[in-house]
């Protein structure tokens, strides 16, 4: 019998899982965050995303594509490690270890910036030839942040380590140290603000390699957008300048794996936990469904 008004499944998009063999997407759901400096609030963002995402609609005008084409497996939500910060860490990796060794593509919903250490040192094992691309705010270049190198202020530190390739887009706080050494390999937000966004795609292109991961902290984004993050930061990217990006620098590379970090959900205000399932939506649908242009 149907029951009416049932609610999609709990899963990404609330698709029905397919059999994990047949998935091209593995979503990990990791409620998880290494630091309570600014807030723990972090770890609700999974549960809050996928939610949202269970809510929309499948057929995405953006996209002229329905999103059960993605092919997406979503696993339950990873049960965090407290012990610290590292071994949290390393459970994250093997779990994503496991789904590149079967040739899916790990998507991983946090949680704060440090979840995104345990993939990219997982696919820094497997590859020696992709580039990570980093969305955000905050450099998060800090090789050690309130006594831990596994915090969220520490993930492209860690993500360099395994990494020769690593680029930032949209940052507007950073420290000295990481604006010296890492001021070449940063697209600052204040450099873009003259830039249309066919062009910072083009700058993204020239600097990276033919895979890509992508690390995206939600906090990129304008405040006015996205409110809904520890640190918000005045005069980030807006929603449409964000993916006008992410389109055109996908079109030509592999996405061998992203994240999507840095939410804290209101709840009061669920507005952002929508913005972030679309951003999630269009950004895998940019790189699995529309065809390659470069």
């Amino acid at each position: 019998m149907d029951i009416l008004h049932q609610m999609p499944p709990y899963s990404l998009f609330g698709l029905e899982n397919p059999n994990y063999k047949d998935a091209r997407i593995v979503v990990l759901p990791v409620p998880y965050s290494s630091s309570a400096a600014h807030s723990s609030g972090a770890r609700s963002a999974p549960h809050a995303i996928i939610d949202a995402s269970r809510k929309m609609e499948l057929y995405s005008i953006d996209l002229g594509r329905d999103l059960r084409e993605l092919k997406t497996y979503t696993f339950s939500e990873m049960e965090p490690n407290l012990n610290s910060p590292k071994e949290m860490i390393a459970r994250i990796e093997k779990e994503i270890n496991a789904i590149i060794e079967e040739g899916k593509v790990p998507v991983t919903i946090g949680g704060d910036h440090a979840v995104a250490i345990g993939p990219i040192t997982a696919l820094g094992k497997k590859y020696n030839d992709f580039s990570v691309i980093h969305f955000g705010a905050h450099a998060d270049s800090r090789d050690e942040y309130l006594g831990s190198r596994y915090s969220h202020a520490s993930a492209m530190a860690r993500a360099r380590d395994v990494c020769g390739s690593c680029i930032s887009v949209g940052v507007r706080s950073i420290d000295e140290e990481a604006a010296k050494k890492y001021g070449k390999e940063t697209i600052f937000r204040k450099d873009m603000w003259s830039m249309k966004s066919e062009a910072v795609a083009d700058k993204i292109v020239k600097m990276t390699k033919g895979k890509v991961y992508l690390t995206i902290d939600v906090g990129v984004l304008d405040p006015s957008e996205m409110p809904a993050t520890a640190a918000p930061e005045p005069e980030g990217l807006r929603f449409h300048e964000l993916t006008s990006i992410l389109k055109e620098v996908l079109a030509g590379k592999q996405l061998i794996g992203a994240d999507f970090c840095g939410l804290i959900p209101a709840e009061a205000n669920h507005a952002p936990d929508y913005t972030v399932a679309k951003l999630i939506s269009l950004t895998l649908g940019y790189a699995f469904l529309l065809p390659k242009e470069r």
